[in-house]
């Protein structure tokens, strides 16, 4: 079985200059979650653009929910990225609109109606602990508070896959315990979910059969784990 994410000997390459990414093989089973880290420059976020089909490999074969990313063609590319929901780790929300509407926003582009809209933003963000600031602003909210709002836009539309970069590089170690809950709490509902940290907290506590160490566009996988790694419900707390 495939699983969700699939890699066979990939590559990647930014135009003549030598491989960013080498020789990656692995896979990521449904339901499960990992930690993807490595020092600065491994190739972490050319590794999640891949996975989030923002850029194609050089080589090798990427597969996600079992589609061959580079047999299928352009049209058929938003499909899939609607299975996927992304944490980045600068937030990206809209400075004009209140959390609510950055929430709501993925939503209204999938055509949804506002009566259908209403109940699932609320919810959400209820679940996030961010109901009283519905109305605020992004500049007038904590860097944590943005990131449970980033958090609750990813998951909106019920992805298949969550990927997060660094979702608790710019918030204080407690909140960055709150939003890997969150995170954890995603897992435990089936989401599968890859986070790229170097958080020495949240890689401490997580089992050494979830983490994905990149180094120098490799990952470091001597044991072979992550050619049938354990299918895990939530990194334990």
């Amino acid at each position: 079985m495939a699983g969700i994410v699939h890699f066979e000997n990939v590559g990647l390459r930014y135009g003549t200059g030598a491989e960013t990414l080498s020789d990656l093989s692995f896979t990521i089973p449904k339901g499960s979650f990992h930690l993807l880290t490595g020092p600065s420059g491994a190739g972490k976020t050319s590794l999640l653009s891949l996975i989030t089909l923002a850029q194609r490999p050089s080589r090798g074969i990427v597969q996600l929910f079992g589609e061959d990313v580079g047999a299928l063609s352009r049209r058929h590319l938003p499909g899939l990225r609607r299975r996927i929901g992304v944490v980045f780790q600068d937030f990206r929300l809209v400075p004009s609109l209140s959390a609510y509407d950055n929430v709501a926003l993925p939503l209204r582009i999938a055509g949804m109606t506002e009566r259908e809209i209403g109940p699932r933003v609320a919810e959400l963000l209820d679940w996030v602990g961010l109901a009283p600031r519905a109305a605020a602003r992004p500049a007038t909210l904590s860097g944590g508070e943005q990131q449970r709002v980033a958090i609750a836009r990813a998951v909106i539309t019920a992805p298949d896959l969550i990927v997060a970069d660094e979702p608790t590089g710019n918030v204080d170690p407690d909140m960055a315990g709150r939003v890997f809950h969150l995170l954890e709490s995603l897992n435990r509902n089936g989401t599968t979910v890859l986070v790229a940290t170097h958080d020495i907290h949240l890689l401490r506590r997580a089992p050494a059969g979830v983490i994905m160490h990149l180094t120098r566009g490799r990952i470091a996988d001597p044991a072979g784990e992550l050619r049938n790694p354990p299918v895990r419900t939530a990194v334990n707390a």
